[in-house]
């Protein structure tokens, strides 16, 4: 008999192809999707079963499905709003604390891989090195969404002391993106006129939606256990991206951060500082440990990762392509005085 997945968060892209892939694996038999939502597509051969990672009903979903293989993918990319720090802690850490606790009482679950983000490295200014595994952040990290993403992390601890015959597997995923993808990220290039730290050009490092999708699925019927960086080799400083993307950047001080807050909660920007706090900090993830354990890499390095983003929103590389794009652009200047006036030029 096969193995039956239990894949959370199947409402949302990742979590909906995460879950088709598994399918094609021949030595699962099953998928059931889980979500508070129901998705808004044709699950296919996914089971979807409605359960609510904040009551017990995921409890009798875990029980009932008789689960051997739990694939956590509840933790969003980031936070919608520089205000959600209570909601988050909500959504993510409560939740996935619902999760483990099912899967700690499970007779069944033997695999358990959960989703965490780089973001728990925290952020240096510059750092030349590479992020291993075993690397510790230099200071706790300071945005709502990093420290949902440690906690998620420390509870997983937990659950593999208490229950050591079961293998457990953390992903620490680089920023996501890709072309059929609406994350943060995107939204951030998307800007028309893009907010930047002075003095600060951070590298940038992704993981390209479809290489995700792999290194998830080959995970979940794995038997790596431990904490691994999920990352697209190489890495492209942030001027460059924006250049490539055709959008001009607003060099702010750091102190401009706040007023950059005022302007995102009045609507006037699309954007809060704590994402891009978290977005723009400067850590480069080693890859080699999941290399070893699975025997795959990344089909795309971050370079092509980024131009297959740009390509899908109609941009060569040298700017928008589109007339659409090209209307945008004529507003700018506007834009960029309002934001300058805002966080000052000293």
């Amino acid at each position: 008999m096969g193995r039956v997945v239990l894949v959370t968060g199947v409402s949302r892209h990742l979590g909906a192809r995460a879950a088709e892939k598994l399918l094609d694996d021949p030595g699962v038999d099953r998928v059931i999707g889980v979500d508070p939502a129901p998705p808004g597509y044709a699950p296919g051969r996914v089971e979807y079963v409605a359960a609510d990672l904040h009551d017990d009903s995921v409890s009798r979903v875990v029980r009932d499905s008789g689960a051997d293989t739990v694939l956590h993918l509840g933790l969003a990319t980031a936070p919608e709003s520089a205000e959600g720090r209570t909601e988050s802690q909500a959504n993510h850490v409560l939740g996935t604390m619902q999760l483990l606790a099912a899967c700690q009482r499970s007779t069944t679950v033997r695999r358990l891989v959960v989703r965490s983000s780089a973001a728990v490295y925290g952020a240096a200014a510059h750092s030349a090195e590479l992020y291993t595994e075993d690397l510790r952040a230099r200071d706790i990290p300071r945005s709502a969404y990093a420290q949902d993403a440690a906690e998620v992390e420390r509870h997983t601890r937990g659950l593999a002391r208490r229950r050591p015959d079961m293998s457990v597997a953390v992903l620490r995923l680089a920023n996501l993106i890709g072309p059929s993808m609406e994350t943060p990220l995107a939204r951030y290039f998307g800007l028309r006129v893009v907010p930047t730290v002075r003095g600060y050009d951070p590298r940038m490092q992704f993981i390209h939606e479809d290489d995700a999708v792999e290194a998830l699925s080959l995970m979940a019927v794995g038997d790596g256990a431990g904490v691994f960086n999920v990352a697209a080799p190489g890495a492209i400083p942030l001027s460059q991206c924006l250049r490539r993307a055709g959008r001009p950047g607003v060099a702010m001080p750091e102190r401009g951060l706040r007023m950059l807050r005022g302007l995102a909660r009045r609507g006037r920007i699309d954007y809060s500082p704590e994402q891009l706090r978290l977005l723009c900090s400067d850590r480069v993830m080693d890859v080699s440990k999941l290399q070893r354990t699975v025997g795959w890499s990344p089909a795309y390095t971050s370079q092509e990762t980024f131009e297959a983003f740009l390509a899908e929103r109609g941009v060569d590389g040298d700017g928008p392509k589109n007339g659409r794009e090209r209307g945008r652009d004529r507003d700018r200047s506007p834009v960029i005085h309002r934001v300058r006036a805002a966080v000052g030029r000293s």
